[in-house]
């Protein structure tokens, strides 16, 4: 048996990328050998941690109903359901092994592409997109809109409204516009017909909101330029009292403030800060998300609120080490009660606010 000397001249001897393979698969190891039974244990104390409630009717009289295939039954007196730890969760009635759901946790982690995350499962692309918005849809009920106070970093970002993926195999999809075409003899180029000058109806608008404590909001709003009341809409009840926000010289925001009466600091045109006050987190947080949007080559509209959440989420866990965020990301979608049914994707809308 070598010794730890030898090994570890071994791994000096293999180069950095060489090290990189090993620790990757001693991560693995890891993470596969040991989460398995803490993430079920994880999850089956937060959904409990007040008692034991019906995932069904929300009923708290639940008794034991004994185990099938090792997994502990439960039954509501109330509706006379039975449930395990895991139903209404994103694995519930799934036939994989634990042991690919962890690994597709971290996967997107890491922002893999569907295709990509559907290659290291070893699962099909189609299974490794519902997996995908299964997780989303779950970390969506389990974070919520938020809350934000203090020194409120607050603008707008648009992206281009989508309808990817509608049109294939679709016998009910009708395109509410005329489609963009591109590479056609003899049309506009596609900038020139996808693109309009200033804010159109073809763009969703995305609040984001950053204060001094790390919380985020980021929620679908509207369609092209937002207006007081979509400003009033989301943020009563969720900005505590004596707050300030700090935002660009949108005319709207003046009307909210005055309604809502929070502090409104606006910067103007042209400038990056009055005093103390600035929207240079709020700035680079945009960046940060135009770019991370950008590798996934567009997002259909109807998901979009699905990815702005996956995002909040890892910037929420920027500095947690990625075995500790994988962890994070399977226990907390599975904490929440989310039905996310193979038919509703097909019917499914864009989340606003």
């Amino acid at each position: 048996m070598p010794s730890v000397v030898s090994v570890k001249k071994d791994l000096e001897a293999l180069g950095t990328t060489g090290q990189e393979e090993i620790l990757n698969y001693l991560e693995e190891v890891i993470v596969l050998g040991s989460f398995a039974t803490e993430v079920t244990n994880e999850v089956k104390e937060n959904r409990f941690s007040k008692g034991k409630v019906c995932p069904h009717c929300g009923h708290e009289e639940v008794s034991r109903n004994g185990k099938f295939n090792g997994k502990q039954r439960y039954i509501c007196r109330s509706c006379r359901k039975t449930f395990t730890d895991f139903t209404r969760s994103p694995r519930y009635n799934s036939k994989k092994d634990i042991k690919k759901w962890i690994l597709y946790s971290k996967c997107m982690i890491n922002g893999y592409s569907i295709r990509k995350c559907a290659e290291i499962v070893e699962i099909s692309v189609p299974t490794s997109f519902y997996w995908r918005h299964k997780f989303l849809d779950a970390i969506r009920v389990y974070m919520g809109i938020g809350n934000v106070g203090g020194a409120i970093e607050v603008d707008e970002v648009f992206f281009r409204e989508s309808f990817k993926g509608n049109h294939k195999k679709s016998t009910t999809f009708i395109m509410p516009r005329k489609p963009h075409k591109r590479g056609v003899k003899g049309s506009k180029s596609s900038k020139d017909e996808k693109r309009k000058r200033g804010i159109s109806k073809e763009q969703v608008c995305v609040l984001c909101a950053i204060d001094r404590g790390g919380n985020i909001m980021t929620e679908l709003i509207c369609k092209g330029r937002m207006k007081h009341t979509d400003l009033e809409k989301l943020f009563t009840g969720r900005i505590e009292d004596e707050s300030i926000i700090c935002t660009d010289s949108h005319k709207s925001y003046i009307k909210f403030a005055q309604n809502s009466g929070v502090e409104l600091q606006q910067i103007k045109r042209g400038k990056h800060k009055e005093g103390i006050y600035h929207i240079q987190h709020i700035n680079a947080f945009h960046s940060k998300l135009k770019e991370w949007m950008y590798s996934f080559h567009s997002v259909a509209t109807k998901y979009l609120a699905n990815y702005m959440y996956w995002f909040k989420w890892l910037q929420l866990f920027n500095t947690e080490k990625d075995t500790v965020k994988t962890k994070h990301l399977l226990v907390q979608s599975h904490t929440s009660h989310s039905d996310t049914k193979l038919k509703d994707f097909k019917i499914r809308e864009a989340i606003y606010f």
